[in-house]
């Protein structure tokens, strides 16, 4: 089928068995009901609170049966995830009216349930709240002022950004409606407030579903339309740091429209189950279960990657889909499981259970928490709780196993361990919301009439450690024909060349928060640049060499970039979680690849959950600096507060015009537009910042501390614009240090770049993090086998992220994502083999030959270490 091998299929359903100690504790058959994850508290592991709905239902006058408004109900029951036990909970204070179609979100250990219809009609728009606190269970009745969605049914509601109740869609009793509203938990009094989001709206329906991905993104997702239409469209609402909230097409081909389906998310795949299409005839065969994987942006069902609408025959029928004909069920996930109660079939009310694991690969190898984390502050679409694999058979009983109750440290330890075993660009997803604490651990109600919840704090979590995890994730060579880009898991301890840092080369002259925002700006070069190059599946490179932009549009784009660059500190603060690329030298395929393997920053890709960082040296060498430096300086306007640029020792003047940029832009622009461009953009290098602080635990920088540098105040009191030769002896270090060769060899010692460099010790190394009260120094710099390096026990790790350096070192390039717990993962891809077809019918081989080896007479790259080294004139650039 084509489909890549972290593309996992939709689970499958499987019954799953419950208890109860009476009968008033079961739920019993029901549908339209809601179905809620509640975190864990202290004395409580995860639950879910099953409220409402009908159990009654009714003739359709010969179409679709509906429900029996006498036979709803507002009763509610709680699921212990840990024991599978059914309560039936009679909370204390006024509950709410008998409903069902209403809609309920968590906040915190509170469930928050609005609107909806019962015997009287439609119910009020009141916020409802169920206080699980302590135990004591509790409703309150929350005031807010001013006018709000109103009443309605057949709407949806999550909470956004763990602070903001967005409510949407639904039908007020006259139509179906295509309005938004935001309540803001976290302010008093609370008011709604309606919604003018920009984008691509999406049209009026109802009876559609909504969840909120973890790190904000509010997905709404199929529907009903004005006509009785069902609709198989997504639409992503996100909220800019600026206040304005915008809606997103989301890409991909829906195996099938419905509505009365249900949905939600675990990481960056949303599970979706069941609904009907016009006429209430039920979603059948493949399409009645799909994943939309929004980190990959594409549709897939049991069998793999969606292609096409409509329902796929089936010559055998699967009992899995079989069980999920059904619509007006309810849906909900704790860790990486995905619960599913009740619902309509035909004119027969379910009481059955089912759940599905996000897949066997999650299953076997997502872990709950670190050790070193407590697991009870954790969402519960997070890994608050692992649940082993549903059983197939009825003679094994299904193992529950909690990070908070009845784990050995052995147990745990294995689940860490194992924890980062997700490939491509969903692990970012999982990395950001792992080891989140993004939920208050208990929220309290106030008073019977207000609503007190907790919102994260600005400062870093004092409490979680810095510790690379022992697995990287890694993208196979590529091969030729259906093996290529299989993306494995290798212990660290598998990387033979992990010690093997290259000899510096010739080009190393000594001369010189966490919120998503998105540049709303007119219609500029940048635009054109996303446009033309961001393409990470199928980018090609111009086949004559000619840039597409002129002198006047690259200055254009660096003096928007400038702009924002000089309102910048010297040492960025930045807040996981974060992606951290090395040294690209102008290998644009490279960043290509890592874009297309590890995620890409777009708001179809993964920039609205996960920040980037690039450690400089984005020129020279390679034959499309042009391309890599204008893609990044346009994605740093489109995305100032999250992608991010420092400097590195190639971004100067002096050492781009001997080594490869000034002659590229000189050849693809022309003499005279090519000179002034590589002017320009020189100016603006020198306003660059020239570190960054992540989580005040881990110092990113170019080149090192060498020798002169004991305190990060020494880096922030760098005032820019700065060049190379008016720099201090402390820029010199920060640009142009190494390492010492291995952890064995202490102190400061020369730098065979040159004279007046220096490589520092591992005691260097501890002595600056334990000054500075930090845990890691991630630095580029040095081209490294294995894409990344460690030194000094493991408190400096060397980043590269080009393959096959100078097109002869054969080395692998990595990024390392930095999780929100503060644990690190290596993402490698290997070098991509020589084309099949021969040099004379590959140009573009050709060409990239050609261009490496000119460059490579002047300044020869030195072998790996280990390797001798050739004899060098200690005066000749070859030698530096």
């Amino acid at each position: 089928m084509g489909t890549k091998p972290w593309l996992y299929p939709a689970p499958a359903y499987r019954p799953l068995e419950s208890f109860w100690d009476t009968d008033d504790d079961a739920p019993g058959p029901r549908c339209s009901h809601t179905l809620t994850a509640v975190a864990a508290t202290k004395t409580h592991g995860p639950r879910l609170i099953l409220f409402g709905g009908a159990t009654e239902i009714e003739g359709g006058g010969g179409g679709a049966p509906g429900i029996r408004l006498d036979g709803v109900t507002n009763s509610i029951h709680s699921y212990d995830v840990l024991t599978r036990k059914w309560t039936r909970i009679r909370p204390a204070g006024e509950p709410p009216s008998p409903r069902a179609a209403h809609a309920a979100a968590a906040v915190g250990t509170m469930v928050v349930f609005q609107g909806g219809i019962g015997p009287a009609g439609l119910s009020t728009d009141d916020l409802y709240v169920l206080d699980l606190s302590n135990n004591k269970f509790k409703w309150h009745r929350v005031i807010v002022q001013g006018n709000g969605p109103g009443p309605r049914y057949g709407h949806v509601m999550d909470l956004v950004a763990q602070r903001y109740l967005v409510c949407v869609s639904g039908n007020d009793g006259k139509r179906a409606l295509s309005d938004a509203w935001a309540l803001d938990t976290a302010q008093k009094p609370y008011v709604w407030q309606k919604l003018s989001p920009g984008g691509d709206r999406p049209s009026a329906r109802m009876y559609a579903t909504a969840s909120a991905r973890s790190d904000g993104m509010f997905l709404l997702c199929g529907g009903r339309d004005t006509s009785g239409a069902p609709l198989g469209d997504a639409y992503g609402l996100l909220m800019h740091r600026s206040g304005q909230w915008e809606w997103t097409l989301a890409p991909g081909v829906s195996p099938s429209p419905r509505y009365q389906h249900a949905s939600v998310f675990v990481g960056a795949r949303l599970h979706v189950t069941g609904g009907v299409l016009r006429g209430g005839r039920a979603v059948e065969c493949d399409a009645a279960v799909c994943v939309l994987d929004t980190a990959a942006g594409v549709w897939l069902d049991g069998h793999g990657l969606v292609t096409s609408k409509g329902n796929k025959g089936q010559s055998d029928a699967d009992p899995s889909l079989e069980a999920m004909r059904r619509c007006r069920h309810a849906a909900a996930s704790v860790g990486i499981r995905i619960y599913v109660y009740g619902g309509l079939r035909g004119d027969v009310l379910l009481d059955d259970f089912l759940a599905a694991d996000n897949s066997q690969f999650l299953s076997d190898n997502l872990g709950i928490a670190s050790p070193d984390r407590s697991p009870m502050a954790t969402t519960p679409r997070l890994e608050t709780t692992f649940v082993a694999p549903i059983s197939s058979s009825d003679d094994r009983s299904e193992i529950p196993l909690s990070g908070f109750l009845g784990m050995d440290k052995s147990s745990m330890e294995k689940l860490a361990e194992a924890s980062a075993a997700e490939a491509q660009v969903a692990n970012a997803v999982w990395q950001s919301a792992q080891a989140a604490s993004i939920f208050p651990e208990e929220t309290a109600v106030s008073d019977g009439n207000s609503m007190s919840i907790e919102t994260p704090s600005d400062g870093s979590d004092n409490d979680v450690d810095v510790h690379l995890h022992p697995k990287a994730v890694v993208v196979a060579k590529e091969a030729v024909g259906n093996f290529g880009s299989m993306v494995r898991q290798l212990s660290l301890d598998q990387f033979d060349h992990e010690s093997r840092r290259m000899i510096p080369s010739a080009g190393d002259v000594s001369n010189p928060t966490k919120k998503f925002i998105r540049q709303q700006s007119p219609q500029g070069p940048h635009k054109k640049v996303i446009s033309t190059l961001l393409r990470p599946q199928n980018w090609k490179p111009p086949v004559n060499r000619k840039f597409f932009l002129d002198s006047y549009e690259i200055g254009e784009l660096c003096y928007a970039a400038e702009q924002i660059f000089m309102n910048e500190p010297t040492v960025l603060q930045l807040k996981a979680p974060i992606k951290v690329f090395g040294d690209l030298h102008g290998q644009f395929c490279d960043l290509m690849r890592l874009f297309a393997e590890y995620g890409f920053p777009s708001t179809a890709g993964d920039i609205t959950y996960i920040d980037y960082l690039f450690l400089g040296d984005y020129v020279d060498r390679g034959q499309h600096s042009l391309e890599t430096i204008c893609l990044l300086l346009a994605l740093k306007i489109e995305y100032p507060e999250n992608f991010h640029l420092i400097r590195g020792n190639h971004e100067a003047a002096d050492i781009n015009a001997l080594f490869g940029f000034r002659i590229e832009c000189i050849e693809r622009m022309g003499e005279s537009d090519g000179l002034w461009a590589w002017t320009r953009v020189n100016q603006l290098f020198n306003y660059l910042p020239l570190a960054a602080l992540i989580e005040k635990k881990i110092i990113c920088m170019h080149g090192g501390i060498g020798r002169s540098i004991n305190s990060i105040e020494q880096i922030e009191k760098l005032e820019r614009p700065i060049t190379m030769d008016a720099g201090s002896i402390v820029l010199m270090d920060l640009l142009w240090s190494d390492p010492t060769e291995n952890d064995s060899v202490q102190g400061l010692r020369p730098n065979a770049r040159g004279p007046g460099l220096v490589t520092f010790g591992p005691d260097r190394v501890t002595d600056f993090c334990k000054r500075n009260k930090l845990q890691l120094i991630i630095r580029a710099h040095e081209c490294v086998m294995d894409g990344f390096e460690r030194f000094a026990q493991g408190q400096l790790i060397t980043l590269f992220s080009a393959t096959n350096y100078c097109g002869t070192a054969n080395n692998a390039g990595a990024i390392l994502v930095v999780g929100r717990g503060l644990v690190i993962v290596p993402k490698l891809i290997h070098p991509l083999p020589p084309p099949l077809q021969s040099r004379e019918t590959s140009p573009e081989r050709v060409a990239v030959e050609t261009w490496m080896q000119e460059l490579n007479i002047q300044r020869p790259p030195t072998p790996t270490r280990g390797r001798p080294q050739p004899e060098f004139d200690r005066n000749s650039l070859a030698y530096i």
